[in-house]
Formats: structure tokens, sequence, C-alpha cells
């Protein structure tokens, strides 16, 4: 800082960076609180020889610059702060007055706290504020960021997975060409290959992934993925508390699961007629709501009291998250940023297509304002994470559905050229909301097996068509 920025400061009464203090001879006592504050947050200038009085500022000097300057570098060489600080000093002389300043970077190990970790305090506006309970609980959890949900716990199995659950996400994996060479191997051989479990032993991300439920609430209490559609644009203006709930699941998965289907009823996916009269859905919308939760899980601090939650309102949708981005929003948007509190959960998606590539996620969600017109907002602070994005209100989607619906049952109408069994109408209307869909995904809709499904098919052969491979491709509807 120099001699004209200090200036410059002193004119400003808005800092989250810069801090002033008078001192004549003495160190004051609530230097070690800024000195915490900094640490913990976006680092900053404490100035000596400042005296504020409300909105102004007196500039006092000190006396025996050297010697306060030894005391407060031989203090923070001492062990009267839990970890060692580089800090930096600088004198100014301003009008004959010496002025002491020292610079606090930021660290990587928060909590920074003297004496205990009552004492650790944060940067706010321009005041220190003594950290909560739960703020000092997630800078400790933050030390192993990347790390915790990678760790093994001690005396479990994979007897302890649902199998029912692993069994899904493996079927997911197979419409996908990803890891082609597990497709075979054991289940035990399969967890071993994508850190499931190390050793036989399973990892936190293993259990909140695939966990039968008594074990994750066991080994991770906290353990929650809530979703609530609520109807209103608040709370407070809804006329009840909410509409729907997920009921409580064993794991991620199925809970992502649910959440997805419910997904596909909140946004638009436009069906575009082709000049060859074949029909495709563009599914953009959804698939900004599909990063958005995995995000959430992904970052998610699973570790924290704080319950993960989606809100869905009349007028947007908000994902509430416990545990905070690693960097601030605006150092991540528009660069590859891949840094992950979950890495190990965010491959599992990865490897099932329902996340991006590591580092363009969040690229991502900012997209929907290009496709909706409306801009998403995205905060993160020290304990949490929220991602918003405005919706379409119901009135507007059933008159612009309505409007869709007339188009395409003229150009499917055509084509069906015999009466549908009620199984074979909701294969045909399944199909046209999403020409990609597979056999799997069609019976977990319906609620019926996958030879079902590959019975009824084959009969609407004059109506649709399969393009391309069986793990793969996409369904046609016959122009006739």
């Amino acid at each position: 800082m120099t001699k004209d920025e200090l200036v410059a400061k002193l004119h400003d009464i808005e800092w989250e960076d810069f801090e002033v203090k008078a001192a004549k001879s003495e160190l004051p006592k609530n230097i070690w609180e800024s000195v915490s504050a900094f640490s913990n947050t976006s680092g900053g200038w404490i100035v000596l020889g400042v005296k504020q009085s409300g909105k102004t500022f007196e500039i006092q000097g000190v006396d025996n610059i050297e010697k306060l300057e030894q005391d407060f570098l031989g203090t923070l060489r001492s062990e009267k702060f839990n970890e060692r600080l580089a800090v930096t000093s600088k004198q100014y002389d301003i009008d004959g007055k010496k002025l002491l300043a020292f610079y606090v970077p930021e660290v990587d190990m928060k909590p920074v706290y003297f004496g205990n970790p009552i004492n650790t305090f944060i940067r706010m506006g321009s005041g220190d504020q003594r950290a909560t309970e739960g703020e000092i609980r997630a800078m400790f959890r933050n030390q192993s960021f990347g790390k915790k949900t990678e760790e093994t716990i001690p005396d479990t199995s994979i007897e302890m997975l649902n199998l029912n659950t692993l069994k899904s996400y493996r079927f997911a994996l197979s419409q996908t060409r990803n890891l082609v060479n597990l497709r075979e191997v054991s289940d035990a051989d399969f967890c071993e290959q994508v850190n499931i479990t190390r050793n036989g032993l399973l990892t936190y991300a293993g259990l909140l992934m695939f966990g039968k439920a008594p074990y994750v609430l066991r080994y991770v209490p906290t353990f929650c993925v809530d979703y609530i559609e609520i109807p209103g644009p608040t709370i407070q203006q809804a006329e009840v508390r909410y509409t729907y709930r997920i009921p409580e699941q064993d794991n991620i998965w199925e809970a992502v699961q649910i959440i997805l289907r419910r997904f596909r009823t909140l946004v638009d996916a436009p069906i575009h007629i082709k000049d060859d009269g074949f029909a495709t859905t563009d599914e953009s919308q959804y698939k900004v709501l599909r990063e958005a939760l995995a995000n959430m899980v992904m970052h998610c601090d699973h570790f924290d009291s704080l319950r993960s939650c989606i809100r869905v309102y009349t007028d947007h949708i908000e994902f509430m998250n416990g545990g905070a981005f690693p960097l601030p929003v605006k150092d991540i948007l528009g660069k590859i940023y891949s840094k992950l509190r979950n890495p190990t959960i965010a491959k599992l998606f990865r490897f099932v297509g329902i996340a991006e590539n590591a580092g363009y996620g969040m690229n991502k969600l900012a997209s929907w304002e290009t496709l909706t017109g409306t801009r998403p907002t995205i905060e993160s602070d020290r304990t949490i994470a929220t991602v918003s994005f405005p919706l379409k209100s119901a009135i507007q989607r059933k008159t612009e559905d309505s409007n869709v619906g007339k188009n395409v049952g003229k150009n499917v109408g055509k084509n069906v050229g015999k009466a549908l069994t009620e199984r074979q109408q909701k294969i045909l209307n399944l199909i046209t909301d999403n020409p990609t869909i597979s056999i799997a995904e069609m019976a977990t809709v319906i609620g019926v097996t996958t030879r079902t499904v590959e019975r009824e098919t084959p009969k609407m052969k004059d109506i649709i068509r399969h393009v391309g491979p069986k793990n793969g491709g996409y369904w046609e509807i016959i122009d006739i």
C-alpha cells in the first residue's frame, strides 16, 4: 500500500480490508481480533496511529515505532496464535507523524484464533465480529476440503451398501460409453475400482452414495438431501407449507433419481419438428437443473448440521447447500475450476453423465440466462451456498404447453394407425417428450419391468423405431 493509497483509504469509511487503531506507545488490546479476522476472511491492513471519531479520522501518529513493530511481530512468533502468520510491516510519514501498518494475509488453514478457538474472528463489512460456533466448525471441516469423504470408515464393508441402489447405478453406467471395462466385474471389484471401497472398507463417499439408511445415519448422522415444492413465491405467501416433499431416502443416488423426475415437470422441454417430420426434444433447461443438483451434492458439506435442500417456489427454484464454495463465485465463473469438496461423488456423477466434466459445471449453471432470458443468482458465504433459478409461472407454462401440444398432436396423431393400449400410449408419450429415453427409464416411470417395455415396443413398430445402438441412440416417431 503506497502513501497515496493510505491517504485515500482514510477518506473512505467502507473498508473490508482496512482497519485503523489509535496507538501511541502500546499495542491496542483488540488488535489481535483484527489479526484473526483478516486471517480468516480475505486479508487486510491494520494501521496504527489513526484515531476514528464517528466518520472522521485524525492522524495522531505513534511513538517509538520500532518498539511497537517488534512487539507485534514478536507476539505473532510466539504461541499466542494457533498458526504462524506471514505478516509484513510498513512505516509511513504523513505531515511529520509516523504511522505503522501491518498487512495480514488470508491463510489456508482456518480458523486462526488466539488462545482458544472461541477467539476466532471474521471480517464483516468494516468491522470484526466473533465467529459463531457453526462458522468455526465449518472452518475446521474445510481444512480437509476434498479429503473427508475420501477417507475409509473402520469396520465397514460392502454389505452395508444397498445393492439394489448399486445395481441401479451400474445400469445407468451401462447406458454410457464410460468404464466399459468394469461392466462385467463383480460388485466388490467395481466398488474398489471407483473408490466406493478401498481395501474392503467403505469410503464416506461410497456410503453416502449407495449405503443402507441405518449405516449412512450411523456414520453421517447429518445426511439429508431434501426437496420441497412450495405453492407460492415465498414460504410466507404459500397457503400451505408445501404440496410435495421427498420422503427420506437411503442415500444420495436414491434421492437424486426422484428429484430428477420432479425436475422434468418444472421446466420447458420444447419439441421441435424437423424437416423430415420427426420430433426432437430440447432438454437444455432440465440439464441445467440436473447440473445444479449434481453440484449441490458434490460440493455439499455432508457433515454439517445444516440440511441441504431444494425449494421449488412458483416463480423460482432454490438450491441451498451446507458448505461454502472454495473460492468466491466471481473467481470461479468463466474459468475452468475443479476443486471439489467431494471428489469421488463428483466422479460417480460424471461417469453416468449427470454432471459436466471437471471445471465446467458453474458455467453450465450460468447458461440459464441464455436459455430463459432470466439470470440465476449464485451466492456463497462461510457456511452456506445458494443457487436460484427464476421459473416461468404455472399459468405461462400451461398456456405455452397447450400450444405446443396442439402442434405435436397433429404430427403424432397422423402416425397412429391403430388404437394403442394404455401402456403403449404411455410409452409413446415418453418418447415424444424425450427421444433419447432408455428402456430402463421408461420402465421406471411407467412402473413395470424392462422386459415388459421390451415386449411392447416391437408391437408399436408401425409408430416408433429405435435408431442407433441399443445402449444409446434415439427413438423416432414414424411419419406414415
